[in-house]
């Protein structure tokens, strides 16, 4: 398993925008799915986004037309653009390679209050 690790996460004010990187320590090119997900005080660990090796995006409802991921499997990296945040998308953001029981990493805190 790759070992990940997230950045990019801070204290932003609502309407404002985010970008977060994972840097895979090895390859990913073989990793059929890459995603994101986020885990907000007092609740359960959720799907933010996920790509596949052939571009295939899913989201969750919550961050459709606001969220962007990508991934360039040549510089071992997967990114999440955040536009519009709000308050409910704070939490501590997981980057993830292979599902469950893949490879994560260790958080990255973002933060949306005024």
């Amino acid at each position: 398993q790759v070992h990940l690790t997230e950045s990019g996460g801070g204290l932003v004010q609502p309407g404002d925008s985010l970008r977060l990187s994972c840097a895979a320590s090895g390859s990913i090119s073989s990793i059929y799915m890459m995603g994101w997900y986020r885990q907000a005080p007092g609740k359960q660990r959720e799907l933010v986004a996920t790509i596949t090796n052939g571009g295939r995006l899913n989201y969750a409802d919550s961050v459709k037309g606001r969220f962007a991921i990508s991934r360039d499997n040549a510089k071992k990296m997967l990114y999440l653009q955040m536009n519009s945040l709000k308050p409910e998308d704070t939490a501590v953001y997981y980057c993830n390679g292979g599902g469950v029981f893949g490879s994560w990493g260790q958080g990255t805190q973002v933060t949306v209050s005024s």
